[in-house]
């Protein structure tokens, strides 16, 4: 059984936190988690400290064998720059120890604030909000990264990376080297997976008699519906109509 909740961030962390979210699993589960071009730091109940979850390029799949209870915080596209030194292309596809990434001593106090006694969901929440909001650097003027960063996702994912460089005024190879750096992956894996959601969101909302598979690639900016069915199936590991059939 899996037990997930979300909550919106307070105002100072809204524009870097996409949201909060809690969740507990009681085994036997196993459920597939989804790239969602967000990176995000969670805490377990009986863990050894927090872990970091860079960017995903793939969907990858999670066995519990015990009950375990997740307290976490996701960050928005490219916003955990604001809290992260490293370059963030080096997390990608990767759950570092918090403590490898933060320094040493930052988990501990994380888990004081969390774990030390007991708390409802909304109690931990608002206690790793006022400990984000200590970690969050300076915030600088949107820069290269996040103009593409902003035209990718206003384009679903659509839009090429070629003619995204080209109306930045830079190489495409500039591009690709200042994006993996300030958002995890590279613009054209990022934009996959942009279109991906969009994908799997239009899935959710329509019913299944109504599902025009070509029609949807087409809207999309896939060739055909071979190519939706090849980048679902690389991005997510089914296909979309099975997909659509798990959703039912």
């Amino acid at each position: 059984m899996v037990l997930y909740k979300e909550i919106p961030p307070c105002p100072a962390l809204a524009p870097f936190v996409a949201c909060l979210w809690t969740c507990r699993l009681i085994p036997p589960v196993s459920h597939r988690v989804l790239p969602d071009n967000c990176i995000d730091i969670l805490w377990q109940d009986g863990g050894a400290g927090g872990s970091v979850a860079g960017m995903m390029s793939c969907a990858i799949e999670v066995a519990t064998a015990r009950p375990v209870r997740t307290i976490a915080v996701r960050f928005k596209p490219g916003a955990a720059a604001h809290f992260f030194s490293l370059p963030l292309h080096e997390l990608a596809d990767q759950h570092p120890p918090l403590d490898d990434v933060w320094g040493a001593g930052a988990s501990p106090a994380f888990d004081e604030a969390l774990w030390s006694r007991p708390l409802s969901d909304d109690q931990a929440l608002a206690k790793l909000q006022h400990m984000l909001l200590r970690r969050v650097a300076s915030v600088a003027r949107p820069g290269l990264a996040e103009a593409a960063l902003g035209a990718i996702e206003r384009s679903h994912g659509a839009l090429r990376i070629e003619t995204l460089a080209k109306s930045l005024g830079v190489s495409r190879q500039h591009l690709a080297s200042q994006f993996r750096i300030r958002v995890g992956l590279g613009a054209k894996q990022f934009a996959r997976v942009c279109r991906f959601r969009e994908a799997s969101a239009r899935i959710r909302a329509t019913p299944a008699e109504q599902l025009d598979w070509s029609r949807l690639a087409l809207d999309l900016g896939y060739y055909d519906q071979a190519h939706l069915i090849h980048e679902f199936r690389a991005l997510s590991g089914s296909t979309p109509e099975s997909f659509a059939a798990q959703r039912s």
